[in-house]
C-alpha cells in the first residue's frame, strides 16, 4: 500500500519517479491565464487567516460545501472567518474523489509544511493556528507566496478599460522578481447581445474620450487601450465565449446600424449579433498579430444557471456548467477569416466540454505554420477538466492528433492565491504518461528525447510562446 500523496504520488512507475524528481519539480512555473489580484500583489496583501486567502473567490471549494449541505452564509454569506474554514474543513473528508481533495492537501503542503495529517473538523483547529502564523509573516504575503511557489510569471485577467495602474507599481518595483502581465480580456466589448452593453460603450468613452457613434469609432477606442495595454507588458489577450456565433462581416453602414440598435437598447436578430461578434474579433485578431500577443479563446461553458442566486450574490460564484452546443463550423470560420490574411495571431483553443476534445485537437492542426512552432495550441485541461483524468484525455488527445512536444502546458486559471500547486499535480500526470510509455516499450529510454521534452512543457514553451514577439 502507497503512503497517502507520497513522494510518488501520481507516479506509478521508476522512470515517472525520476523524471519528475530529477527535471519537472523544481522548474519555475509560468503561470499564463490567471484571476488573481493585481491590487492585492502591487500592495503585497498580507492575509488576515487562512479562510480569507484559501476560501474567498473560489467557486470550486464553494460548489464542494453547497454539495455537502453546507448552508450559504458559511460560503458567500456573512458568518465569520473562522465559521467558513470550519465549514470547509468539514466538507473536505466528502471530497474523495473529486481533485478538492488532493488539492487541499497539495495547497497545505506548499507552502504551508503540512505534511502528515489531513484537513477534517478533528485538526481543522490546529490547522488554521498554523497557517494563521505564517500568514502574519512577510514570507507568506501575496508577493511572499508567489516567490515561495517559485512563479517566474503570472498574468491577470484585465478589462480595457482598466487603469493597469498596479501592473505600473510592480513593474517599477525592482525588488520584485515575479513578472505580472496584464491579459487583454475584452469580452463586454463585443458580446453585444449581453445586459449592459450600451452602459460599457459609454465607460470606454469616458476611458478613451472617443465618441462611440460608429463601428470605426468602437474599433478607434480599442485600439488606444489595447495600446496602453502593450505598453504595460500585455503579451495575450483572453475570451470567455459561451456561444460561438461566425457570419461573413457587412458592410461598415450595417455595422453601424446594429450599433445604434444595441446602443438604444433594442432588441437584435441573431444574424446582426454574429455579425457584429464577427467583425469585432477578426479585427481584434488581426490586431494582436500586430501586437504580437497570444489570442486565448475559452469556449463550452454555460454560465450563471441559477438565476436566483444571481441576483442574489452575483456571477463567478459557481452557478456554472458544461454546455453542449457545437461551434466547430463557426471557429474554423473565425479562424479562417483571419488566416486568409496571414494576420491569424498565435492562438489558444480551450473546450469546456472534454467531449469537444479531439474537435480542437484537429481544428488546430489546419491553421499550424508560419515557422512558429505550436502556433495553435490545444490548450490545457481547463475548468473542469483539470483533474487528473481530464488532465490525462487532454495529453493522450494532443499527442495522437498533434506534437505534444510543443506544448504550452499547464495555468491555474485561478482567483486563489495558494492554487499554484496545480502546476505540480499536472507535472505528476506529464511524468507518469512518459514513464508509462518508457516501461512499455512504446518510447526510447533515453534522457536526451525524454528530459527537453518535460522541461519544455513545464516551462519553456509557454516562456517562448508568449514572450518571444515581445
Amino acid at each position: 500500500m502507497k503512503e497517502f500523496m507520497g513522494d510518488d504520488f501520481l507516479l506509478t512507475n521508476p522512470t515517472a519517479y525520476r523524471l519528475y524528481h530529477d527535471y519537472a519539480k523544481d522548474l519555475p512555473i509560468f503561470d499564463y491565464h490567471s484571476h488573481l489580484s493585481a491590487k492585492d500583489i502591487a500592495e503585497n496583501r498580507q492575509y488576515n487567516n487562512l479562510a480569507e486567502a484559501w476560501l474567498q473567490g473560489d467557486h470550486y471549494k464553494w460548489r464542494g460545501m453547497r454539495a455537502a449541505g453546507i448552508d450559504e452564509s458559511y460560503i458567500t454569506g456573512t458568518r465569520s472567518d473562522y465559521e467558513k474554514f470550519q465549514a470547509w474543513a468539514s466538507t473536505v473528508p466528502k471530497c474523495l474523489g473529486n481533485p478538492l481533495y488532493h488539492w487541499t492537501h497539495l495547497e497545505l503542503r506548499r507552502p504551508f509544511g503540512i505534511n502528515d495529517i489531513q484537513l477534517e473538523p478533528e485538526t481543522a483547529d490546529s490547522i488554521w493556528a498554523h497557517c494563521n502564523e505564517k500568514l502574519s509573516q512577510p514570507e507568506y504575503s501575496s508577493r511572499g507566496i508567489l516567490q515561495q511557489m517559485n512563479v517566474h510569471m503570472v498574468g491577470t485577467t484585465d478589462d480595457p478599460i482598466d487603469s493597469l495602474e498596479y501592473h505600473a507599481m510592480i513593474a517599477k518595483d525592482d525588488s520584485f522578481s515575479v513578472a505580472v502581465l496584464p491579459s487583454w480580456r475584452p469580452d463586454r466589448a463585443f458580446k453585444i447581445e449581453n445586459e449592459g452593453f450600451s452602459e460599457y460603450m459609454q465607460a470606454l468613452e469616458n476611458v478613451t474620450g472617443i465618441d462611440i457613434v460608429r463601428f470605426e469609432d468602437l474599433l478607434a477606442a480599442l485600439n488606444l487601450r489595447l495600446d496602453h495595454f502593450n505598453e504595460h507588458g500585455c503579451c495575450t489577450a483572453d475570451h470567455g465565449i459561451e456561444i460561438l456565433r461566425y457570419a461573413e462581416i457587412p458592410t461598415l453602414t450595417k455595422l453601424d446600424d446594429i450599433l445604434q440598435l444595441a446602443m438604444k437598447q433594442k432588441p437584435l436578430t441573431e444574424d446582426q449579433i454574429a455579425q457584429f461578434t464577427t467583425a469585432v474579433l477578426v479585427w481584434l485578431g488581426r490586431q494582436y498579430t500586430r501586437l504580437g500577443w497570444v489570442m486565448q479563446l475559452h469556449l463550452g461553458a454555460l454560465r450563471d444557471n441559477n438565476s436566483r442566486m444571481l441576483v442574489t450574490i452575483g456571477p463567478n460564484t459557481g452557478y456554472d456548467s458544461i454546455a453542449d452546443t457545437s461551434y466547430a463550423k463557426e471557429l474554423s470560420s473565425l479562424l479562417n477569416a483571419m488566416d486568409m490574411t496571414d494576420e491569424l495571431p498565435k492562438t489558444v483553443l480551450y473546450c469546456l466540454n472534454p467531449r469537444d476534445n479531439e474537435m480542437l485537437a484537429t481544428m488546430a492542426g489546419n491553421f499550424q505554420g508560419g515557422g512558429i512552432a505550436g502556433k495553435i495550441q490545444f490548450g490545457s485541461g481547463w475548468w473542469f477538466n483539470d483533474q487528473k483524468d481530464g488532465m490525462e484525455r487532454q495529453l493522450q488527445q494532443l499527442s495522437q492528433l498533434g506534437l505534444l512536444s510543443q506544448f504550452i502546458g499547464m495555468l491555474t486559471d485561478s482567483r486563489s492565491i495558494l492554487s499554484f500547486t496545480r502546476h505540480e499535480y499536472f507535472r505528476r500526470i506529464l511524468c507518469n504518461m512518459l514513464g508509462e510509455w518508457v516501461e512499455q516499450g512504446e518510447v526510447p529510454n533515453r534522457d536526451d528525447l525524454l528530459v527537453p521534452i518535460i522541461k519544455d512543457i513545464c516551462f519553456y514553451n509557454a516562456q517562448r510562446y508568449f514572450i518571444s514577439n515581445k
